[in-house]
C-alpha cells in the first residue's frame, strides 16, 4: 500500500507558478489549499490495505477508494470540464461511475453497491487523481473569475468532508470484521485523555434577538445562508460534553428498557435493533470495551465524551438527566464566545478526549459532533445555487437533524460556528455525542 501511495504523491505537481511569476493572491492561496487537501486524503488512506479500500459494511458508508475517486470527480465535473479549455477526461465512464447524487449530471451506480467496484483498481484511481491534479495545476495557473474560484473552494471543502468520511466509514468496516483490526496502532494517542472530568456547570445566555448564519466573510456552504434574526428565550448550556461515565449511569438505570424516555420512533428503533449501548461498545468479562481507530478495541474510559450515539439516544439521555438538547440556534450563539480550537483531525488522536478545563464552555469544537434539537430545514429566503451544484445541500432538507461543532475526525480549517452538519436521527457511525441545555 505504501508504494502505491508514494507513486500517487511523488508525482504530484510542484508548487504552482505561471511564466516564472507566482500566481495572484487568490489563485496562489487556492492552489496551496488544493494541494494540501489532496495530499491529506491520500495520507489518511496509508494505514489501509488495498482490500480495506473496498470496504462498505453498510449502505450509508462508502469505500475509501470511492471517496478518493468521487472527490476527484467533483473537480473534473464542475471545474475542469467546464472551465479548462481542451480538457480531456481520464476515462469518460467515470462521469457516471463516481457520481454520488447529482441527478442533473447523469446516472450513477446505487449507493449501496459501491463495494462492487473492484475495477478500476486502486492504482487506476490514484492515476485518475494525478490526471485531475495536473489539470487543476493548469487551471489554477490562470487568472480566474470569481465563480470559478468559488467552485474550487467548494471542491476543497467538499474533499475535507470526505476526509472525515474516509475515517468514519473505514472505522465501521474494520469494526465489523470479526478480527476487529486497528486502523493504526500509534501507541495509544487516543488514550491520552486528561481527568478526572470537572463537574458540569451551566452558562447562561440572555433572551434576545440574535443574527444566525453566515455573514458572507469567508467560505460557507449554501445551507448556512441567508443570515437572519432569531428570537431566543433565556437558556443555559452545559460547560462540557456528556462523558462515558455519565452515559453508563443512564444505561445502568435501565434507560434502554424505559419506554417513557424515548420518542416513539426512537423506541421502535431501539427495540428493532436491540440497542443497549452506543455503537462499537461490547461487554467483556463484566467490563465495557469499544472499538477505536487507534489501537482497536480497548476499555471504555469513563472521562472521555460519549460517542457514536444517535439523536434518539441523545434525546433520551437529556430527558433522563432532566435537561434537553440545545437548538442549533442556541448552540451557534453560545459558540461565538469560543475559540475554534480543540481535538480535531490535526491532533492525530482520531478519538474524543476528556477535558480537565473548568473555565467557560469547553469542547464546543472538535471531539464529537453535537446533536441539536433542530430539524435540518432551509433558512428563511434560502435559494440553492444555480446548476448541478445546487443539489449539494438543499434537497436533503427533510428527515434529518442538525449537528454542530465538528469532531476528532474533522479538519480544523473546515470548521466555523455557522457550520450545519446533518444526519438522520438513527445514524450512529459518525463521531456523534451529547451536550445538554435547559431553560434559564
Amino acid at each position: 500500500m505504501e508504494s502505491l501511495f508514494q507513486k500517487a504523491t511523488e508525482s504530484m505537481p510542484e508548487p504552482l507558478q505561471s511564466a516564472g511569476t507566482m500566481l495572484a493572491t487568490d489563485e496562489a492561496r487556492l492552489a496551496e489549499q488544493f494541494r494540501a487537501v489532496r495530499r491529506r486524503s491520500l495520507e489518511l488512506c496509508v494505514p489501509l490495505t488495498v482490500e480495506d479500500h473496498g470496504l462498505q459494511a453498510m449502505p450509508d458508508a462508502s469505500p475509501a477508494k470511492w471517496h478518493l475517486a468521487h472527490t476527484t470527480w467533483f473537480f473534473e465535473t464542475f471545474l475542469l470540464s467546464e472551465h479548462l479549455a481542451g480538457y480531456k477526461p481520464d476515462n469518460p465512464a467515470f462521469r457516471n461511475l463516481f457520481n454520488s447524487y447529482y441527478n442533473s449530471v447523469g446516472d450513477r451506480p446505487l449507493r449501496a453497491m459501491r463495494h462492487i467496484l473492484s475495477r478500476p483498481s486502486l492504482e487506476e484511481v490514484h492515476a485518475y487523481r494525478l490526471h485531475v491534479d495536473r489539470a487543476m495545476d493548469h487551471l489554477l495557473a490562470c487568472a480566474l473569475p470569481s465563480v470559478v474560484l468559488d467552485l474550487a473552494l467548494l471542491g476543497i471543502n467538499h474533499e475535507q468532508q470526505h476526509q472525515e468520511l474516509i475515517l468514519t466509514d473505514a472505522k465501521f468496516g474494520l469494526a465489523a470484521n470479526p478480527l476487529q483490526p486497528a486502523y493504526r496502532d500509534m501507541g495509544g494517542l487516543a488514550a491520552d485523555s486528561p481527568g478526572p472530568t470537572p463537574a458540569m456547570r451551566w452558562q447562561a445566555f440572555s433572551e434576545g434577538v440574535y443574527p444566525i448564519g453566515s455573514d458572507g466573510d469567508g467560505f460557507s456552504f449554501d445551507n448556512e445562508s441567508p443570515r437572519h434574526n432569531v428570537f431566543l428565550q433565556p437558556y443555559r448550556m452545559a460547560s462540557r460534553l456528556v462523558t462515558n461515565g455519565e452515559y453508563l449511569e443512564f444505561m445502568r438505570d435501565s434507560a434502554y428498557n424505559t419506554a417513557g424516555l424515548w420518542l416513539s420512533e426512537g423506541w421502535d428503533t431501539v427495540r428493532t435493533n436491540q440497542w443497549c449501548a452506543p455503537l462499537y461498545w461490547e461487554m467483556r468479562d463484566g467490563q465495557w470495551w469499544h472499538y477505536t481507530l487507534d489501537g482497536g478495541t480497548r476499555p471504555v474510559h469513563v472521562d472521555e465524551p460519549v460517542c457514536h450515539v444517535s439523536y434518539y439516544e441523545a434525546d433520551a439521555f437529556a430527558r433522563w438527566a432532566g435537561a434537553r438538547l440545545a437548538t442549533e440556534f442556541e448552540w451557534e450563539v453560545a459558540a461565538r464566545v469560543c475559540e475554534i480550537d480543540g481535538n480535531f483531525l490535526e491532533s492525530g488522536a482520531l478519538h474524543p478526549r476528556g477535558t480537565s478545563d473548568d473555565v467557560g464552555l469547553t469542547q464546543m469544537f472538535g471531539d464529537v459532533w453535537e446533536w441539536t434539537a433542530s430539524a435540518y430545514l432551509p433558512y428563511p429566503g434560502f435559494q440553492p445555487a444555480a446548476g448541478a451544484v445546487g443539489e449539494y445541500n438543499g434537497k436533503f432538507m427533510c428527515n434529518q437533524m442538525v449537528l454542530r461543532g465538528g469532531s476528532c475526525a474533522t479538519p480544523q480549517p473546515h470548521m466555523r460556528p455557522t457550520y450545519r452538519n446533518f444526519f438522520p436521527p438513527h445514524a450512529r457511525w459518525q463521531f456523534m455525542g451529547i451536550r445538554l441545555a435547559n431553560g434559564d
